[in-house]
């Protein structure tokens, strides 16, 4: 599967949990996703384990804290944590991740990604929401770009059949 369509799976899920969001939000790329997703009418969903508010909004710890499921995860941890998330949403059935990238080296964990693969999930393991669809914008545009020319961008995402998780 491209990433362009990979992305459209993606944001075409309603309830997404951002990892990573921050009380200090300055400089954060998980708050300016979890931001950019509220904007845009999704339900974003905080995870922080040291906060109980995120820029005005509830906040839970964990992903299982999270009253009413989630439909999709955006991983804007560091790599190290991912591979923690990973097994939260193989536990809660998730079956949409996505592994933040922006210019930096982000939150892309390649045994994560492939734990989560194993699994059935759809992982987009690079890039950023913000660059794709309903929530792109002029400057995450050019980001993607730049990125795809320098290779820094996932080129296909695996698209495994999604397996019973009961």
């Amino acid at each position: 599967m491209q990433t362009a369509a990979a992305a459209e799976n993606f944001l075409s899920q309603r309830r997404i949990a951002v990892t990573g969001v921050s009380r200090t939000p300055k400089g954060h790329g998980s708050n300016v996703v979890y931001r950019r997703l509220r904007e845009r009418g999704y339900e974003a969903v905080a995870i922080n384990p040291h906060a109980t508010t995120v820029e005005g909004d509830p906040c839970f710890p964990s992903l299982h804290a999270v009253p009413g499921g989630i439909d999709a995860v955006v991983i804007g941890t560091r790599p190290d944590r991912a591979l923690d998330t990973v097994g939260e949403c193989i536990e809660l059935g998730v079956r949409h991740l996505w592994m933040h990238r922006g210019l930096g080296a982000g939150s892309v964990s390649a045994e994560a990604t492939a734990l989560a693969r194993q699994h059935g999930m759809l992982v987009i393991d690079g890039g950023c929401p913000c660059m794709f669809g309903a929530t792109a914008d002029p400057f995450h545009r050019f980001v993607k770009a730049l990125q795809g020319v320098r290779g820094k961008l996932p080129s296909d995402v695996q698209d495994e059949r999604p397996v019973d998780f009961t």
